[in-house]
């Protein structure tokens, strides 16, 4: 209990950097300098302002300086990163298949939330990713780079065979190559199951969205964010959820 708590108030922690990362990669300025600052006024963000989620409830969601509206989405990314954060110690333990695995959890919440304010994957990233998946895999207890190097290879093949195929029948874009690289980074830390796995968990997901929100025909949402959603699912219980499909088969 003590390590998942921990884990939550470090995820926390984290989180404010992860913000930092969201507000900033899009704009392609350093995630490292200058300090926070107010996107409106621009004044420096003191320490006693910058506590995860408190100091958010104790300013009201309100600038000190200037009065101007903070955006939710801050408390929101830090409670999310927490909580994540501690599911990930609390299955994995204090083991180097938690780094491993924060890697990829903190890299999709990064990811989601630039694809729903931008429409984009930043390419740097997704990269940087992809090569820690790929190189630290050996270092695993149930993953091997050969795994790792399937996987990467089949998230992104089947993500860029839907593009071009669907663009072949109707001469438009569907998913956009982003989508390539967020499920090549998926591949490289899951493997090739939990690919397949994902890609029809974040297809369940995002045609769910789509019936809830009666979207338009037509109208662009980000697949990124649902990308994520299915590969979370499958990190914490892919592996029952196919034993389970392959026990069924057998029956």
């Amino acid at each position: 209990m003590f390590l998942c708590l921990a884990a939550f108030l470090f995820g926390l922690i984290f989180g404010s950097f992860l913000n930092v990362c969201i507000y900033r990669i899009p704009k392609g300025k350093s995630i490292l300098w200058p300090p926070s600052s107010c996107p409106n006024c621009g004044s420096r963000i003191k320490w006693y302002d910058n506590v995860p989620v408190l100091s958010y409830i104790i300013l009201r969601g309100k600038c000190r300086n200037c009065g101007k509206k903070i955006s939710p989405i801050y408390p929101i990314v830090e409670l999310l990163t927490g909580t994540l954060t501690a599911a990930v110690v609390c299955n994995f333990g204090l083991s180097f298949d938690s780094l491993y695995y924060l890697i990829l959890v903190y890299y999709l919440i990064v990811v989601s939330f630039i694809d729903i304010k931008t429409m984009e994957v930043p390419v740097k990233l997704s990269y940087f990713a992809l090569v820690s998946g790929i190189l630290l895999s050996p270092f695993t207890e149930n993953h091997s780079f050969k795994e790792a190097i399937f996987g990467a290879s089949l998230g992104a093949g089947v993500i860029l065979f839907i593009i071009e195929t669907y663009f072949v029948f109707t001469g438009k874009e569907g998913m956009g190559y982003g989508d390539a690289n967020i499920m090549a980074v998926v591949g490289a830390f899951l493997g090739w199951e939990k690919v397949l796995l994902t890609l029809f968990l974040a297809s369940m997901v995002g045609a769910l969205y789509g019936l809830l929100t009666l979207k338009k025909k037509g109208a662009a949402i980000p697949f990124g964010p649902f990308i994520s959603v299915g590969a979370l699912i499958s990190l914490f219980f892919g592996d029952r959820i196919i034993n389970w499909y392959i026990g069924g088969l057998n029956i």
